[in-house]
């Protein structure tokens, strides 16, 4: 069983507050994106679990990677035999993206068919936020309103298919962990769930990602390159989730070429 494990965009950001369990709630508008990964899911032939990867390099031991921890979750839960799960990464690490949570989720969901386990949204959705705050948004996988650690959502309509997202990422890592420790929370002024509803082109001045001051300031290349979209021609142009890739929003095809060397470029189709 093949399937496509999408990423996301944040549409602006607002660390609203610390908890006493040291996550933040957040405040942000979930969107997928066409960028995917591809994960190949059956059942082993001799019972056996096994885990590959080919495409971009992931760091860090197998052990950790959300794939792997997706099937042991459920092999807690049900008597489901071995399976062969082989991930093609194509969605850069440490970007703001959800690659990994996404390939968590999706292999939630690709076990619970190839096993008829009979899971609904509600309970693949309690599994996946087990495995991460951004998991959860990725079962149902439409635009939303997210809260808490990012788990609480609202679906809402929101279509941008009429523009094409460019994509940009400089290929450098700030961990999450560290992006929040430099952050100082507090309630924003307005709702995202309101200024979301606001034309596009109104956006550049009321929605913000509240992660940009503190990576702009540890990264300046971010920050150029948003300044770069803005010149091309981009209705909206952020960083997305806590970095390191930017996207910009644009009515026309932008001219990109040799503009970001050493980037990872990728833009959608209308």
């Amino acid at each position: 069983m093949i399937v496509k494990a999408n990423s996301k965009i944040n549409l602006g950001l607002n660390v609203v507050r610390k908890r006493v369990d040291e996550y933040h709630d957040i405040e942000t508008v979930f969107y997928p994106l066409g960028l995917c990964d591809i994960i190949d899911v059956n059942v082993s032939a001799d019972g056996v679990f096994r885990y590959a990867s080919s495409g971009l390099k992931i760091p860090g031991d197998t052990a950790s990677n959300l794939c792997v921890k997706a099937f042991e979750l459920l092999k807690e839960h049900f008597q489901i035999p071995g399976a062969d799960i082989q991930l093609q990464k194509n969605i850069p690490m440490g970007s703001g993206l959800g690659g990994g949570s996404s390939d968590g989720a999706f292999v939630l969901k690709a076990l619970n068919d190839l096993f008829r386990l009979g899971l609904g949204a509600v309970q693949l959705k309690a599994f996946a936020s087990r495995l991460g705050s951004d998991c959860t948004f990725f079962i149902e996988n439409s635009p939303a309103f997210a809260k808490g650690r990012g788990e609480l959502l609202e679906k809402i309509h929101l279509d941008l298919s009429e523009y094409y997202i460019l994509l940009v990422n400089p290929q450098v890592h700030m961990s999450t962990a560290e992006a929040y420790a430099m952050m100082q929370p507090a309630r924003p002024a307005a709702s995202l769930k309101e200024i979301i509803k606001l034309p596009v082109s109104q956006w550049k001045d009321n929605m913000f990602n509240d992660f940009e001051g503190p990576v702009f300031q540890r990264f300046p290349l971010i920050s150029k390159i948003k300044d770069l979209l803005y010149e091309k021609g981009a209705v909206y142009a952020s960083m997305s989730g806590s970095g390191s890739a930017v996207y910009g929003l644009f009515t026309e095809i932008p001219a990109v070429e040799g503009l970001f060397p050493g980037c990872f470029v990728w833009i959608s189709g209308r």
